[in-house]
């Protein structure tokens, strides 16, 4: 009993997961987006937080170092709006010819979608990876993608006047991650020996903001009743669309990664900003670039399966870099001067 006690607290991350998805089953009015409780505006605040305490911790070396590895910063993009639309280009015909066009034009739309910013950052720290190098990635990524998800959709799919407000994208980002931490760096040599303090504390920050965005994830999509909306065989089939995407780019992105011979901490980097999809600016994009259109549940579809999947899958793989990188310190040789 006490075995399995201390094996549940040393994996607390985990089965608070699992406890989030099993909680937004039962009380998704509670948990979703303008909800009881607010938590899409809960969670906003938990990575504005997020990102003060990277500004307190990250010092200004680190984020010289993390802005200025180019090679690095070319791969993120490269993955996100060139490897996933290439999926499109090979399999599109395919998906078109067995499924509803819509839900085949729902993942074409999926594949040419920016990064997401909050969880790709907060995923980052958590696996203990390149943090400066992932906040420059994401907010690029969305940056980027105000111009070029629109382009690529229109190359695609031929819809015309496909624009998005460039400035408005800018202004979300710098209020969500850019203020804050440089309000952190500013108070960084006030209060820097307290977060050492309390470092135990702290370190535990990002995790909580996952959960409480996994719990918000999953909240919206029951409340949606996306799992209701579809048949069970058309769920069962875009899902594991979704997953088999997923990995399929998460171990291509990894392989990547080691034969560029990026350093592990970048390796972790690349994995949660070239892989995932944002559903955040997703959902605003979608209604910006297709209108009134009556199918736009059924195009939405698979980014809003998709963004529940890759934070829980993430999720777990974040945790496993953290051991890992872990057990590398723990493991190195004391080197005496």
């Amino acid at each position: 009993m006490m075995s399995i006690a201390s094996k549940l607290k040393s994996n607390w991350f985990l089965v608070g997961i699992i406890t989030a998805i099993f909680l937004a089953t039962i009380s998704a009015d509670f948990g979703r987006t303008g909800g009881i409780v607010h938590l899409g505006k809960l969670t906003s605040i938990g990575v504005a937080i997020v990102f003060f305490l990277h500004g307190l911790g990250l010092s200004p070396s680190a984020i010289k170092s993390g802005i200025s590895n180019w090679r690095m910063h070319i791969y993120i993009q490269l993955a996100t709006f060139i490897v996933y639309p290439l999926l499109w280009i090979i399999f599109g015909d395919l998906l078109l010819t067995y499924m509803p066009p819509a839900l085949a034009f729902g993942f074409c739309y999926l594949f040419v979608l920016p990064s997401t910013v909050s969880s790709s950052v907060a995923m980052t720290s958590v696996a203990k990876g390149n943090v400066p190098a992932a906040i420059f990635n994401a907010s690029l990524s969305t940056m980027l993608g105000v111009l070029i998800t629109p382009f690529l959709i229109q190359l695609f799919l031929g819809f015309e006047d496909a624009k998005l407000d460039l400035m408005t994208s800018i202004l979300s980002i710098t209020k969500l991650l850019v203020i804050p931490m440089l309000v952190g760096q500013v108070l960084r040599p006030f209060l820097l020996k307290f977060t050492q303090k309390h470092k135990a504390i702290v370190n535990k920050v990002d995790k909580v903001v996952i959960l409480l965005i996994v719990y918000n994830a999953f909240c919206n999509s029951v409340a949606n009743d996306i799992w209701h909306s579809f048949s069970i065989s058309m769920l069962a089939i875009t899902i594991a669309i979704c997953i088999t995407v997923l990995l399929f780019m998460v171990y291509l992105v990894r392989w990547g990664a080691n034969y560029c011979r990026f350093e592990l901490a970048d390796e972790v980097t690349t994995i949660f900003c070239g892989t995932k999809k944002t559903l955040v600016a997703g959902i605003p994009m979608a209604t910006a670039i297709f209108g009134a259109n009556p199918n736009l549940g059924m195009i939405l579809l698979p980014v809003m399966l998709y963004h529940p999947i890759q934070i829980f899958y993430c999720a777990i793989l974040a945790n496993r870099y953290a051991e890992r990188i872990d057990n590398l310190v723990t493991s190195a040789p004391v080197t005496i001067k």
